[in-house]
């Protein structure tokens, strides 16, 4: 009897002890995996808590319609988002006032210092963004020595491939909801494709980037159409003849893109969000001769491209005239 207590005893002594190394196993990959998916996401954009006050120091290193991409010290990267009341100044000078700039001004590259809360997508919603002035005349510099063409493919390319991230990420979400999955996927696949949705060509005089009767009506009607879209942003390209030296030819193409930026701004109420950063490209795109009179009148121009995704090209209801989404 006290040996079949004491085999009993032996035997439960041995299951309980395998029990414990069986269940010590998976606490130890767990954390082996834990380690491992925390190196794979310190360089993904980090999420801000919804309401959370942040005020932090970066530099930017991606530029789209509506918001930046900020990389702090520690090389995470933050959303930033623009409104119409973020403030954005140099640090103050002698009377601590600080020069006020444009949401366009907004270059990657830039060193910003970045104030604001968080919204329930995980952006920053900027409230107030300073930056030194010597900065910026840096940030200038490095964009207007990069091939003017080449960069506007890539902001273009980066939009694309940011919208191409959204649908892959909602494809995901939809395949655990199988009640929606196809309507989703319907929508998602058409956010991959990018449309110029209107485009037209304002010209102008020489030596001139005064926008003339013909050239203000053909930004009324394009003004006109942007009230049916929604999620759409504008493209502002400048351009110039071969006449006179390279870089007055790059100055008066940026004037000439940002007069037909100001007049949709401020005729129209086209948020400054909307606008793709205006781009002049001197002489380096002619469309024409510039050896003709005729040829040279056609290099003079800017060109307005409305670009809008396929996944929210469907016209929205018509809002009264002078107010864009």
């Amino acid at each position: 009897m006290n040996i079949n207590k004491i085999k009993t005893s032996q035997s439960f002594m041995l299951a309980f002890g395998l029990s414990l190394v069986l269940t010590g196993t998976p606490l130890v990959f767990g954390q082996d995996s834990s380690v491992q998916t925390t190196g794979e996401r310190t360089r993904d954009t980090r999420s801000v808590p919804s309401g959370a006050k942040m005020k932090f120091r970066g530099v930017v290193v991606r530029r789209d319609a509506d918001t930046f991409v900020v990389r702090d010290r520690s090389r995470a990267d933050y959303q930033v988002l623009l409104t119409d009341n973020t403030s954005i100044k140099t640090h103050g000078g002698f009377f601590r006032g600080g020069k006020r700039y444009a949401v366009t001004d907004i270059l990657t590259g830039l060193i910003v210092e970045v104030e604001g809360r968080g919204d329930a997508q995980g952006q920053l919603v900027a409230e107030k963004i300073r930056f030194n002035e010597s900065d910026m005349r840096a940030a200038i510099t490095t964009e207007t020595r990069v091939g003017p063409i080449e960069d506007n493919q890539q902001r273009i390319a980066g939009q694309i491939d940011e919208l191409s991230a959204i649908a892959a990420e909602a494809r995901n979400e939809a395949s655990a909801a199988q009640a929606t999955a196809n309507q989703a996927n319907e929508r998602i696949s058409a956010l991959d494709d990018y449309d110029v949705q209107e485009a037209t060509v304002i010209n102008f005089r020489v030596n001139s980037a005064v926008l003339s009767p013909e050239a203000r009506q053909q930004l009324d009607a394009l003004a006109a159409k942007a009230i049916n879209f929604k999620g759409y942003v504008i493209e502002v390209a400048g351009h110039a003849d071969a006449t006179g030296n390279a870089a007055r030819n790059f100055r008066l193409s940026q004037q000439r893109a940002e007069s037909v930026v100001q007049y949709l701004a401020v005729n129209h109420r086209i948020p400054l969000r909307r606008f793709i950063t205006p781009m002049g490209y001197g002489k380096t795109d002619a469309v024409a001769d510039n050896t003709t009179p005729a040829g040279r009148a056609q290099n003079r121009r800017v060109e307005v491209k409305m670009l809008v995704s396929r996944g929210m090209s469907s016209p929205t209801s018509t809002t009264p005239a002078g107010r864009n989404p």
